[in-house]
């Protein structure tokens, strides 16, 4: 199962995987794929560039990637304290009030801040940080990065991946300068568009001339197949990865792999209340209190996560599998045991290889 991807990057597999784990992503790496580390909860720099340091050390030579969050227009921005000045009121009073109705106690010392890698600013940081280490690929998870970033990128031999839930997106992207275009569909998990990965892949392949990846319910071997058979020259995963040991290893037993390893593929919602923008979360009792009557609008971003981030952390302290506030995707139900990493790379590639073994011999 080799693309033109694979000669690309030097990789085995065509298997792009998505984390916000390190171990993850080294892990992906280490057993052919390339895992991209998501850099969006690193609110200092100098944090990332000690687990990019760590990402040169354990991924035995292997390449990787990392992930970024910056839109293409450069907002205004202030320092934090001002951005929370704008955040009403009301939205924060319903958070308290929907936080002990839940029985979700607060924990001691300060308050966790906002997560700042939504903001413009410290998503820069984390471009100049990454390209201080060898990383080969920078992907944005809200379509083109601004153009002087994605020729800073191509002057450092790096690519430039990004996200598109429309045609029309994707070939924005690509007169932009993006070498790869992520068509993700519906099903995905995180922000997501309108169109169901089954529509949108042969739609984008078809807009573009660039590799394509597809994103959205890829779980197993037969839906990798299903993804190349579109047009795809690869797949992009995020969601299956939660429930691998590794990320075990990174966060420890936790009430959010419980919440996951449970669910079906019905118990996801696509709702605005994670950043402002529209992102499939786990259907849970927090997002169940954000879709009663009483519930105010969610913020734009990166407001709705400055008005949340402390909610999240204390979520995470109460340990309970149906409050949790996690994306995942709609793969979910397939999502019923914990297994390595390694394991779970071997298992899409023997799946790939036995489904287009069938397919040609029908």
């Amino acid at each position: 199962m080799r693309t033109s991807l694979c000669d690309t990057f030097g990789i085995e597999h065509p298997i792009f995987g998505f984390t916000p784990s390190e171990h993850v992503a080294a892990a992906i790496s280490r057993a052919g794929g390339l895992g991209v580390l998501g850099c969006v909860r690193f609110n200092d720099a100098a944090d990332l560039a000690e687990v990019l340091d760590w990402m040169d050390e354990n991924t035995d030579g292997k390449p990787y990637g990392v992930d970024v969050v910056m839109p293409a227009k450069i907002p205004a921005e202030g320092a934090a304290l001002d951005l929370d000045k704008l955040i009403p009121p009301g939205h924060k009073d319903f958070v308290e009030r929907t936080l002990q109705r839940l029985g979700v106690p607060p924990i001691g010392g300060e308050g966790r801040a906002g997560v700042l890698g939504w903001l413009h600013s410290v998503a820069r940081s984390h471009v100049d940080v990454a390209l201080e280490h060898p990383v080969k690929l920078i992907a944005n998870a809200l379509g083109s990065p601004p153009v002087d970033i994605i020729d800073r990128a191509h002057e450092h031999g790096v690519l430039v991946a990004a996200l598109a839930g429309k045609a029309e997106h994707a070939r924005s992207h690509v007169a932009n300068g993006v070498d790869i275009v992520v068509a993700q569909g519906y099903e995905a998990g995180g922000h997501t568009g309108e169109i169901a990965t089954m529509v949108l892949v042969p739609e984008i392949v078809d807009a573009v001339g660039v590799p394509v990846l597809a994103a959205g319910g890829i779980g197993s071997g037969r839906q990798v197949a299903a993804a190349m058979a579109l047009g795809a020259d690869g797949v992009w995963m995020g969601s299956y990865w939660l429930t691998t040991a590794e990320y075990t290893q990174s966060l420890g037993e936790s009430a959010m792999q419980q919440a996951l390893l449970g669910a079906t593929s019905s118990d996801t919602v696509r709702t605005r209340i994670y950043t402002g923008k529209p992102a499939r979360l786990l259907k849970t009792k927090w997002t169940d209190a954000w879709a009663a009557e009483d519930a105010p609008e969610p913020l734009p971003m990166p407001l709705q996560n400055l008005l949340v981030a402390e909610a999240h952390n204390r979520i995470n302290h109460a340990n309970d599998p149906a409050v949790v506030s996690m994306p995942v995707g709609q793969i979910v139900g397939r999502m019923s045991a914990v297994h390595p990493v390694a394991e779970v790379m071997a298992d899409l590639v023997s799946g790939t290889r036995r489904t287009l073994d069938r397919l040609r011999d029908l």
